[in-house]
């Protein structure tokens, strides 16, 4: 597949693609209380400070979990794993690593919950994320969780995540295998399964963009040209593959589910990219892999 020229508009901070949502509309219920209570952010002011971090955001590099405010999901909170992750960071002072944490919303939700912050650790390649979740989320002085940034494909031994090889209990992963092509999320995967404790239990979870037919699709935000989105039997035939690979055994449960958002970012409209079309076979897929 030949690789896709990027779209002019993506390497201006172009606001007319589809998937730059101009008015944010109301803040959801969850998160509107993370910033209220957490964050003790007045009620009246919710909204302008979420667009202002968001434009700030979009400015850095424009990902449609930005220009969706994705990121207002809290998604750690949606998934069926949610009170167990929750137990074991504060029953059984287990680690939580976010990879690709972005604003490290879902670290917020966790402390909001109960969570020891000094037990989760965040994790992304752009520092301006992380500087710009503490201005979301107004804790820069009260947050104890580590930051990493850095290339998690970076093996050598001046990689931030080295020192964590084997340390980790729980990784969550939201929006992020999806953003490399198979070969990428194959070395990405077996990775992740390196930072996890060698032990039963150890937990990786997340939720991401799929399709009903899975394979490599054009990602124009992404310089390597393509990504792979799973459906459920590919993601299992990946994870089949790394547990080869790495001497370990996994139980992978997953599913596709539907998501209009998700949908809607495989269509590409004449003001951003090229004509009106709309993925039908683009779903959300969740994911829950537990070693044996």
């Amino acid at each position: 597949m030949a690789r896709p020229e990027v779209n002019p508009q993506i390497k201006a901070r172009g606001k007319g693609v589809h998937w730059y949502k101009a008015d944010i509309g109301d803040v959801s219920e969850p998160a509107r209380q993370l910033l209220e209570h957490y964050s003790r952010i007045p009620s009246d002011e919710v909204v302008s400070h979420v667009a202002e971090v968001r434009d700030r955001a979009w400015d850095v590099f424009p990902y449609p979990c930005i220009g969706q405010c994705r990121f207002l999901d809290l998604s750690i909170s949606l998934s069926p794993l949610y009170p167990d992750v929750l137990h074991r960071l504060k029953e059984s002072e287990h680690t939580l690593l976010d990879i690709g944490c972005c604003f490290a919303q879902d670290i917020r939700k966790l402390v909001s919950d109960g969570a020891p912050s000094e037990n989760i650790l965040g994790a992304d390649l752009r520092p301006e994320f992380i500087d710009l979740g503490y201005d979301l989320f107004r804790d820069r002085d009260t947050l104890k969780s580590k930051f990493l940034i850095g290339d998690v494909f970076d093996d050598t031994t001046a990689s931030a995540f080295r020192e964590l090889d084997g340390k980790v209990d729980i990784i969550y992963a939201a929006s992020f295998f999806h953003l490399f092509n198979w070969e990428d999320q194959v070395g990405m995967t077996e990775r992740v399964v390196r930072l996890l404790k060698p032990v039963e239990g150890s937990l990786v979870l997340g939720r991401q963009r799929g399709n009903i037919n899975s394979g490599e699709y054009e990602h124009r935000t992404n310089e390597k040209g393509t990504m792979f989105r799973h459906n459920e039997k590919s993601w299992k035939e990946m994870w089949k593959q790394v547990g080869k690979a790495t001497g370990s055994s996994w139980d992978v449960k997953v599913w596709l589910e539907e998501d209009e958002d998700f949908r809607r970012y495989g269509k590409v409209e004449a003001n951003g990219l090229d004509d009106n079309k709309l993925d039908s076979g683009d779903r959300r897929l969740r994911f829950e892999v537990t070693r044996l």
